[in-house]
């Protein structure tokens, strides 16, 4: 299939080209990977395998430790939807995260030590095997498994996503994988099942190989290989950012000009064109995503721009452009998404010869939706509470910043994959060094991120039609201005690492709940460790492969579904674990009723946000966000219950609370 677009020229052309330097860089980190995992799976033979395939036989020491800790939370939330928040919204979002950095102290300080005694002290292995055994009840322990379980599956597919657009980014250019598109666009139109995934069938080919990859290194290596590729995978992440801000500041000619431009900027319109050639088409062709096209003005004013958030077709002897999905209405078909980028002077001026060459086509602006705050009003990116395409409030209004201050600071804590975690250090000497560790490491991320996808706003406009993209986007930019493409591979390792680390870690958690948690202590308490390790491959596996599949239709916002279900688990957890950890007469029932309490509000509120808003949005009474409410909820629920249910029998207290743990 032809094309219609012209190459983008200067600098804004070379943020989209990849050289074969930066896949080559980015190749040798991807063996890096897979030769740690072959390593950890050699050790892997000579240990119990339950306990060294799911928490490295508890010997992690500080550094292990910590950025195993720390590239689990800095998922591609962190690389990939945390940076389009930025892009999307401006400088407020630096409130948004601001207490990300004390998390680390937070949830370590509060669950560490008491966590890894008694999980040493019964031999647990997971979470749920630590509420199990803390309440002698199957029951207790099969939901805390059903709700990793459901929430983890969530998050494995927004993971995908953002594994899926990094590939495709730094592939992009390469004409293999160029080849390859054009071969598959041809097979997938042809499938009606696959309905709008077809518009976009780079994403298909880089989601099946980002599957692979993950998969194969994690089912074959367990935890310790999860633990060594974290640990690189960390120092992958924290050497991109380090390296991008100087680059990306000085591509945009320092922070106080950046500053300056964005309060010039206006939200952008989301709109529906129809697109025409001035003469039928004398072969089938298209206009990509992310395609700029210029509409003049008649009366001297400057011409409007947009750029395409969906592949815009032309089949031969054609002149209205179609969108490729199969089974849409003529009408329906002609309608193209876009946005509508409202440029500043000094970007008009620097887009100059880009905007020249756009295609020659008509366009028709059939529908224009502005933004529900801050539409039309210059200097929302530099102030609160931030424009927001559905929300009248803004972004982040004083309430909600209130509430993610406590999110952040607190949900970490209520993370099961972060329990785990803490129940694999070695001694008390590693957890107080880690925890300092760890929050030296997140201040080196988010804070730079800020900055970066600051200067991204003005340096990479209208990336609205794809903001999850704006990082590995960004990364080709900045090294391409001072001439070191090769560099591209690294920094584009950096959010691919974030990704990596944080689905190898969810597939164990998922893969552990379903054979430990559910076949052997339920089903099977006799199975041999044969079958237990085959069960274990093939659950890894069957988990990864179906969210795989699900991810062919991923969010539209990364980062929403990475809150959705942080704050889904911490709401579900948070309070039973820290009750069943430090309070004698919490008892199994109080626990039970706390847990659904939680999951229950924060699923109804997310409920009647989505229908109110007809996405994924959660509804906040009085502007306080799920994750407060359901913790409140959470926490009378479990209180209220264990004081109008018997206590616990005093045997079960004395075990957890009257005597010393070995250690």
């Amino acid at each position: 299939m032809s094309s219609l677009s012209h190459g983008l020229p200067g600098l804004l052309a070379a943020s989209s080209l990849v050289s074969n330097a930066a896949i080559i860089t980015f190749a040798i980190y991807i063996v890096g990977v897979l030769v740690l995992a072959w390593l950890s799976n050699r050790l892997l033979q000579s240990k119990s395998f339950l306990s060294e395939y799911f928490l490295g036989s508890r010997s992690l020491g500080v550094w292990a430790f910590a950025l195993t800790f720390a590239a689990t939370s800095s998922s591609g939330g962190s690389f990939i939807g945390f940076p389009s928040f930025v892009y999307t919204h401006g400088w407020i979002v630096s409130l948004w995260i601001g207490s990300y950095m004390i998390v680390p102290i937070v949830s370590m300080g509060l669950l560490a030590k008491r966590i890894n005694q008694i999980a040493r002290r019964t031999g647990a292995i997971t979470v749920p095997d630590v509420l199990r055994d803390r309440f002698e009840s199957p029951v207790f322990g099969t939901l805390a498994t059903s709700l990793i379980v459901f929430f983890m599956s969530f998050n494995l597919i927004a993971q995908f996503k953002g594994g899926a657009v990094i590939l495709q980014t730094l592939l992009e250019s390469v004409p293999l994988f160029e080849q390859a598109r054009d071969v598959t666009s041809r097979i997938v139109a042809q499938l009606p099942f696959l309905g709008s995934a077809a518009n976009d069938p780079g994403y298909l080919i880089c989601l099946l190989v980002f599957a692979v990859v993950v998969v194969v290194y994690t089912a074959y290596g367990g935890f310790r290989a999860v633990v060594w590729t974290d640990v690189m995978q960390g120092l992958v992440m924290v050497g991109g950012v380090v390296i991008m801000l100087p680059l990306a500041i000085y591509a945009a000619g320092g922070l106080g000009h950046v500053t300056r431009q964005m309060a010039q900027m206006e939200p952008p319109k989301l709109v529906k064109l129809q697109i025409e050639l001035p003469t039928p088409a004398t072969a089938a062709a298209a206009l990509p995503k992310n395609q700029w096209l210029r509409l003049d003005s008649d009366d001297g004013q400057p011409p409007r721009i947009f750029r395409l958030a969906d592949r815009c077709t032309f089949a031969a002897g054609q002149t209205i452009g179609r969108l490729g999905t199969a089974g849409l209405s003529p009408d329906a078909a002609r309608r193209i998404g876009a946005v509508e980028v409202m440029l500043t002077d000094e970007q008009r001026t620097r887009m100059a010869p880009t905007l020249a060459e756009t295609p020659a086509v008509r366009i028709e602006v059939l529908e224009s939706v502005e933004y529900v705050a801050g539409a039309g009003r210059r200097g929302v990116f530099v102030t609160g509470p931030g424009p927001s395409p559905s929300s009248a409030a803004g972004f982040l209004p004083l309430s909600l910043a209130l509430s993610f201050f406590l999110m952040w600071t607190f949900s970490g804590a209520g993370q099961p994959s972060n329990m785990v975690r803490l129940m694999a250090f070695n001694n008390t000497r590693t957890l107080r060094r880690a925890m300092f560790t760890v929050s030296i490491y997140y201040t080196l991320i988010y804070f730079p991120l800020v900055m970066i996808f600051c200067c991204a706003r003005y340096v990479l406009p209208g990336w609205e039609t794809q903001s999850d993209r704006i990082m590995p986007e960004m990364a080709h930019m900045t090294t391409a201005s001072i001439g070191l493409p090769w560099l591209a591979g690294l920094l584009v390792a950096a959010p691919f690492a974030a990704v990596m680390s944080t689905m190898d870690s969810f597939l164990l958690m998922i893969s552990s709940a379903v054979v430990r948690d559910i076949y052997q202590r339920n089903l099977n308490p006799e199975a041999s460790e044969r079958t237990i390790k085959r069960l274990t491959y093939a659950v890894t596996v069957a988990v990864g492969l179906g969210a795989m599949l699900v991810a062919v239709y991923p969010p539209a916002y990364l980062q929403d579904i990475i809150v959705f279900t942080g704050s889904g688990l911490s709401t579900s957890f948070l309070a039973p674990v820290i009750l069943a950890l430090y309070w004698p007469r919490f008892n199994k029932q109080g626990a039970i009723a706390g847990m659904l309490g939680g999951f229950l509000a924060h699923i109804l509120l997310y409920a009647i946000g989505s229908w109110q808003q007809g996405s994924m949005a959660a509804y906040e009474p009085w502007g306080f966000h799920p994750f407060v409410v359901g913790c409140i909820v959470s926490t009378i629920v479990a209180l209220a219950v264990t004081c109008l249910t018997p206590p616990p029998p005093e045997d079960l207290v004395r075990k957890f609370f009257h005597a010393e743990p070995s250690r």
